[in-house]
């Protein structure tokens, strides 16, 4: 066997001084290389050891950053806690609330209530078993009579009218003989002043908007003449019962009760049905022209004077697919979804419409004459379009209501509109795209007031106007306006603008990173200007300050109950009263089952702003001028308008030498430019 044999004897070789470790770096030596300590480990227990560190580590960041919120909610002057002015109790599960004037409307799920605001009782009620309110809205006419549109869980619109504590059903107005052919309504609106009635339906195949004419004056009449009608017929009633029970009476015995035949005849109102006045379809998608020649095009187009849909083109089919695949070369790398298949453009089916009233904008002609307080017209956006289409109200009456309505001005935007919101005296619109930019019209003098852009990352999920102070009569209106705009991460801001180029946006409220902290609804209030309630998906009601801005109180329900479905809260603001509505519900016990009493009941809590002291911090609302430029003649307007630009004309003056020096240098540089060429 061959034996190996070490040619030289084993030996330990000396230790080399340059490797030794000094004094000075003993102590960190260890820590500048912790993982030598221990040993490495195998795989696959190396990656499991670092998807355990990974995750320790999140979960420590995430356990800092709330217990430095924690700290902070704790440092945090805590607001004032305020418990509701007043409550009452509602038979069912209330779905909406709407206020006009001293009464309250309910939408129940056995049907709508009303009640009185100082009081707090019923007032009447008109109940189904069957039938579930989702939705009100209330317009008031003056002399506690109201006009409230209704939609239900089945999709039906209804129109209701409330005169002398009397709730009177005028008419379902999506109504159909055979349910098969039955529309669904999405939405409801009503004008102020319910002079107009706007409701939107959706079909199997289509969507499309109808907006009725309410003859409110009518329906006045007809139930004074009912009211009188009424009363004569229970006045003889009375008598007829009076006369028969003396006849029936015998000697020795009491009185006896018949029935009298009159009382199983009920005075029944029927009122004048409302006019359907227009019938806007959705815009079609763009397709291939399948005209023959440009002159068939051109007679498809009217006098030209407006901005049209773009539907009469003369555009093929092929060009476009040229067109397009020349596009996908040339930013095939800046193309997001280059390899998914093309999704043919569908009909929209959700629109977003304002009644306005007159402006500088939407021309009516002079030979119609405009009430300030009545609608002249609407605005309509379908969801995933580029245009605002605005309508007149004063149709022909000899136009056909099944034609293809056009519209009558057209306002295109370079991205798709998101919201919109309009004033309610219609001086200003705001539309949010899906871009983040804002715009600001200025409907009286019917140009844009400013363009404003978002913070980036932000899109515009909601906007509202806040109050603004008035402007005096001999002035022109350049008053501050104020936008709320809730985004769709939660976050809140406050957009001011001024003019073409001053422009500020605020942030109120970043998005939290906590879920329940996460902001459903904002609502500002008309009677303290600044102030906004903000509801978040926790139950907290928290009044904010736009001008500070610092969270002035919190509205709590009592112990006993709870603020009702949180992430979409049932509430709405009185601006008659100045309070606010709110729903809660009663805490569920946790042993044995809720009786169906409390199930079968809603409590509304009433917060009456002027009954809390914290409301001093906002100024008082001012009053408007008995008549502001807004509802002036249009000589006396256009008078204001010359008077103002002699005014600016000192300053005009002396801007025009600027402009030409800047024109000259603008000049003098293309001139440089050509001669390299």
């Amino acid at each position: 066997m061959p034996v190996y044999i070490r040619k030289h004897p084993l030996e330990i070789p000396p230790p080399s001084e340059k490797d030794w470790i000094k004094k000075d770096e003993e102590e960190n030596f260890f820590l500048q290389d912790p993982d030598q300590i221990f040993d490495s480990l195998p795989q696959p227990f190396r990656l499991i050891n670092k998807l355990v560190t990974l995750v320790f580590e999140q979960a420590w960041e995430i356990i800092e950053k709330r217990e430095a919120l924690r700290e902070a909610q704790i440092l945090k002057v805590k607001p004032t806690l305020y418990l509701p002015t007043a409550e009452f109790q509602v038979m069912g599960r209330a779905n909406c609330l709407a206020a006009s004037g001293q009464h309250v409307f309910v939408g129940l799920s056995t049907g709508l209530a009303v009640f009185n605001m100082p009081s707090c009782k019923r007032v009447c009620a008109w109940e189904s078993a069957k039938l579930e309110i989702c939705a009100i809205r209330a317009s008031n006419l003056g002399n506690e009579t109201h006009l409230l549109v209704t939609v239900d869980e089945m999709g039906l619109a209804r129109l209701f009218y409330f005169y002398r504590d009397s709730l009177l059903l005028i008419k379902v107005l999506n109504e159909v003989e055979e349910i098969s052919k039955r529309n669904t309504c999405v939405e409801a609106e009503l004008s102020q002043g319910g002079d107009y009635a706007g409701i939107l339906l959706q079909g199997s195949t289509e969507a499309w908007l109808e907006i009725y004419r309410l003859p409110k004056d009518s329906w006045l009449k007809e139930t004074d003449h009912s009211q009188a009608a009424a009363a004569v017929s229970s006045f003889r009633e009375r008598r007829f019962s009076q006369a028969s029970a003396k006849s029936l009476e015998l000697p020795g015995e009491g009185s006896a009760e018949t029935e009298s035949p009159m009382s199983a005849n009920r005075v029944e109102t029927k009122l004048s049905p409302p006019v359907l006045l227009l019938k806007v379809r959705s815009p079609k998608p763009l397709t291939g022209s399948t005209f023959k020649s440009p002159l068939e095009a051109l007679m498809k187009i009217d006098d030209g004077s407006v901005i049209g849909l773009g539907q009469n083109h003369v555009i093929k089919d092929y060009q476009w697919e040229q067109q397009d695949a020349i596009f996908r070369r040339t930013f095939q790398k800046h193309l997001e979804r280059e390899s998914e298949p093309d999704s043919k453009e569908e009909k929209p089916s959700h629109a977003v419409f304002h009644f306005l009233l007159p402006g500088r904008i939407l021309q009516i002609g002079p030979e119609i004459k405009a009430q300030p307080d009545v609608p002249t017209g609407i605005s309509v956006h379908w969801n995933g379009s580029h245009n605002l289409c605005l309508y007149l109200l004063t149709r022909p009456s000899k136009e056909k209501m099944d034609a293809e309505l056009k519209p009558d001005t057209v306002w295109p935007c370079a991205a798709p509109i998101t919201c919109s919101a309009v004033t309610s005296c219609s001086s200003y619109m705001a539309l949010a795209c899906e871009d983040g930019m804002i715009t600001v019209w200025d409907r009286c003098l019917g140009f844009p007031l400013a363009v404003t852009a978002l913070p980036e990352g932000c899109l515009s999920r909601t906007i509202h106007f806040l109050q603004t102070s008035t402007t005096p009569r001999d002035q022109l209106p350049r008053p501050k306006v104020q936008l709320l705009v809730l985004c769709t991460d939660g976050s809140l801001h406050l957009v001011t603008v001024s003019g073409p180029r001053e422009s500020r946006t605020v942030l109120l409220a970043d998005r939290s990173e906590d879920p329940d902290q996460t902001i459903s609804a904002v609502a500002p209030i008309p009677a303290l200007p600044g102030a906004v309630l903000v509801f978040s998906w926790n139950g907290t009601v928290c009044l904010t300050d736009t001008a500070t801005p610092q969270t002035v109180c919190h509205f709590i329900t009592p112990p006993s109950h709870t603020v009702a479905s949180p992430w979409q809260p049932v509430f709405t603001v009185d601006t008659t009263n100045q309070c606010l509505l709110l729903r809660g519900d009663e805490h569920q016990q946790q042993a044995g089952p809720p009786t169906q009493t409390k199930d079968n009941q809603s409590s509304i809590f009433l917060f009456y702003f002027d009954s809390y002291q914290s409301m001093e911090v906002f100024p008082a609302v001012p009053e408007p001028p008995p008549d502001s430029l807004q509802h002036l003649p249009w000589d006396e307007r256009c008078d204001i308008f010359l008077r103002d630009r002699l005014q600016r004309l000192p300053g005009v003056s002396q801007q025009v030498p600027k402009c030409w020096s800047q024109l000259r240098k603008h000049a003098v540089a293309l001139q440089r430019e050509s001669r390299k060429k």
